[in-house]
Parts: structure tokens; C-alpha cells; sequence
């Protein structure tokens, strides 16, 4: 029986890897190490289907090293421990490090994790790990500290239409039909950005056709894969654009809908702690200072959830979705941080002004370290006027409060204090 489309499809060098040039494209960080011929540890963190597990086993061929794979899913703690061991054994003065791969290493036991540390340390093996979810929340920081981060995009329309191409052109099967590809845009919509789900349903469509020419068109597409409008894939594109849904109907205001969509993520065997972590990020950024209470309820919904677990889960999750999306918002702490990043990135490290700065030596107080500071509380409204910012950026502002009454009193409170610089 032949293999899966898109396992005949898959890529043996990095020359016929689609996609992640900023990774793997000429001169980029991951392929000059994969040049040289050493590489560190490291977490690919991106959507199903752009190529994380292809891009281990390539690095795997160029270096000529062993190679381990693990799946999170199915493995235990003795497995890992296996796994190391072998990888000792394995393991010559001359060569590179065994490399270890494990796909969905967020669904790791902390203890999982943890059997891992002294190997990857001690350069035992060097690990290569896969992920959907956000490893700030899912892998333990003792284990990410000793990994780079390198995050995967989706796939983009050029990158689908070469795919599609050599498909048609190189596969020992598809080259036996005569294939008329008349549109795309079906077939590129249903895919998401998944190299793997855009193959299955071109394989899909063709072996549907038993005619001589296979003609495809955007109907063709549709109506072959005759989509249950239910289905839910928790790793494929319906994760994403529900829980797009989900929090645009919170940020619309709209409690209905954000009720709904939840319920669809609840249908279909999402995580709870991933819908909880969504809300969090929703009060913080959203809601924000036009009612601070929301993030106190998001973050009491995912105690609570992560406390009780489900289906008793549900009822604080849908408590914190409704008042989320029925409190007024305001992004302005969002805008505030990204325009205090992005004048960072402009300014370079500016100098703390003297006043400003920690006297605990004899010298820096005579270097005039904290010399000047007014401590605020010793004056009327425990407020008195002072510079704060370096000397470069005297003045500027980034913080624009919005127009919700808990921010107008916030506004107020800068008028009274700071006088024109807030007009």
C-alpha cells in the first residue's frame, strides 16, 4: 500500500524545505548552525503542519548523528530514561550529540521534564522539541532557559502553491494522472497554512476522480470534502479560528457569542487551562484599566477551573467569558507597552538619570548616585514634580488613557499632578 501523499512529499534537505526562511533560508540563524555542523538545544514552537518534526529529522541527516523521537502522547518517564541511556551508548568523543525529538513536548509531566535536564546539561543529547502551544506556559523554565525558542509560521500562499506544484509534478503517483489544476483558492483555505492538510485534501481530490483528467476547481474542492461544520480539530486550523472568534466576541462585546463559541471549544475537548490562559490575556489586554476587576475574575476563573477541573469547569469559565465581554474596554496599557518597547528598540540603552539611581557604596553616593531624589510621600498628595525618563527622552509621552470612567479618573489624577505634560 502506498504512503500518504504527504509522507512521499516530504522533504529529505533543507533545499526542498518550503517555508521558515527566516529560519532555514540562506545566512539565517538555524541553517548557519546546521552548516557548521553544530547545533544547540532548541523548542520549535508554531502551528500543525509547517514542518517541525521534517526540519528534526533533516538536521538529523545533515549532521549524521543518531536520532531518538519521542511522543509526548504516548511516553513515560522510563521511556525518556531509556532513551538517555541509549543515547549514552550511542554517543562518540568525535561526533555531534544524539539528537532527541519529541513532538507536543507541552503535554511533558513536569516530572517527564525534569528526567531530561541532566541530559540535555550535560550535552547527552541534544533536544529538539515541537510544540503548538506557548512553552512559556507548557515547558518548565529550568528546561527552556537550557533552549533556544525558535517560533514556525504558517505557510503563506507561495509557499502552499509551490507545494502544490511539485506535488503534481514530482510524486511517482500524481505523475501517473493527467491533473488539471484550474482553481486554488478551496484548496488553499482549507488548509490553513498546513502543508500536511493542504496534501491529504489534494490527495483527497484526486483519488475522488476516476476519470482520466482530474479537473479541480474550488467547487470540486468543497464538495468532496464535505466538511462537518461541527468538526473540531484541536491541532488543526478550527482551534485557531474559534478561539479567534471566541475572543473577538469578547472584545466586541458581545456575551452571546463569546458564550457560544466557548461552547463549541467545549464540545470538542479543548483544554480547559487553554481557554482559562485566552481569558487572562483577554482582561489584560482588552478590558485593561477600564475595569481592572477582569483580570481578578480571569484569574479567579482559572484557579478555579484548574482546582475543580471539568464539567463543573465550565460555569466560572462562562462567569469570567460574560463579564469580559459585557465590561467596557480599553487597550491603552496594550498600546502602552508596545510603545515603550518600540522606543527602546529606536533609543538603545539610555542612562539612568543620577537622581534616580541606587546609592548602597560611600563612592557612588559621592559620585552622586540618588543625589536629588525627592521621595514622594514626604510632600502634600504624596506627588512632587521630577524627571523620571532619561535625559534623552524628557517629556515624551506614551501612555494615552481612553474615555471609560475607572481611566478618567486615572486621566484626572495625571492632570492634577503633571499639569500640561497630560493635556
Amino acid at each position: 500500500m502506498s504512503k500518504p501523499l504527504a509522507e512521499r512529499m516530504r522533504p529529505q534537505t533543507l533545499d526542498q524545505y518550503v517555508g521558515q526562511k527566516h529560519l532555514v533560508g540562506e545566512g539565517a540563524i538555524l541553517r548557519n548552525m546546521i552548516d557548521a555542523g553544530r547545533i544547540s538545544s532548541f523548542i520549535l514552537w508554531g502551528p500543525p503542519g509547517v514542518g517541525k518534526t521534517t526540519l528534526a529529522q533533516i538536521i538529523a541527516n545533515k549532521l549524521e548523528t543518531p536520532f531518538y523521537t519521542l511522543s509526548a502522547v504516548t511516553s513515560g518517564v522510563k521511556d525518556v530514561r531509556d532513551v538517555i541511556e541509549r543515547a549514552k551508548n550511542n554517543r562518540f568523543f568525535s561526533s555531534a550529540s544524539p539528537i532527541l525529538f519529541i513532538d507536543e513536548i507541552h503535554r511533558f509531566s513536569k516530572s517527564q521534564q525534569d528526567s531530561l535536564l541532566g541530559a540535555v546539561e550535560r550535552g547527552i543529547v541534544t533536544l529538539i522539541g515541537a510544540t503548538t502551544e506557548n512553552p512559556s506556559f507548557e515547558v518548565i523554565r529550568p528546561l527552556l532557559s537550557r533552549c533556544q525558542l525558535y517560533v514556525l509560521k504558517s505557510l503563506d500562499k507561495d509557499d502552499l502553491l509551490q507545494l502544490i506544484d511539485r506535488a503534481i509534478h514530482e510524486d511517482t503517483e500524481l505523475q501517473k494522472r493527467k491533473i488539471n489544476l484550474e482553481q486554488t483558492d478551496a484548496l488553499l483555505r482549507y488548509s490553513g497554512g498546513d502543508a500536511r492538510k493542504l496534501l491529504n485534501i489534494l490527495e483527497l481530490v484526486v483519488e475522488a476522480d476516476s476519470n482520466e483528467e482530474v479537473v479541480i476547481t474550488d467547487e470540486i474542492v468543497v464538495n468532496r470534502l464535505q466538511q462537518n461544520p461541527l468538526a473540531y480539530d484541536k491541532d488543526g486550523e478550527m482551534h485557531y479560528d474559534i478561539i479567534s472568534a471566541f475572543i473577538k466576541s469578547i472584545r466586541g462585546s458581545d456575551p452571546d457569542a463569546a458564550l457560544y463559541w466557548m461552547a463549541r471549544m467545549i464540545e470538542g475537548g479543548e483544554d480547559p487551562e487553554f481557554i482559562a490562559r485566552r481569558l487572562v490575556i483577554s482582561a489584560s489586554e482588552d478590558i485593561g484599566l477600564a475595569n481592572p476587576n477582569a483580570m481578578l475574575i480571569a484569574n479567579a476563573a482559572f484557579d478555579a477551573v484548574m482546582k475543580i477541573g471539568w464539567p463543573e469547569g465550565r460555569i466560572p469559565l462562562a462567569e469570567a467569558a460574560v463579564y469580559l465581554a459585557s465590561s467596557p474596554k480599553s487597550n491603552s496599557a496594550y498600546l502602552g507597552i508596545n510603545k515603550a518597547l518600540g522606543i527602546v528598540q529606536q533609543t538603545g540603552n539610555q542612562p539612568v538619570p543620577l537622581h534616580l539611581r541606587n546609592a548602597p557604596t560611600k563612592l557612588m553616593a559621592e559620585l552622586g548616585y540618588s543625589d536629588g531624589y525627592k521621595y514622594s510621600h514626604d510632600y502634600p498628595g504624596h506627588f512632587v514634580q521630577q524627571q523620571f525618563m532619561p535625559d534623552e527622552l524628557v517629556n515624551t509621552r506614551i501612555w494615552q488613557p481612553q474615555h471609560s470612567a475607572s481611566e478618567e479618573k486615572l486621566y484626572q489624577n495625571m492632570l492634577a499632578c503633571w499639569g500640561d505634560r497630560f493635556k
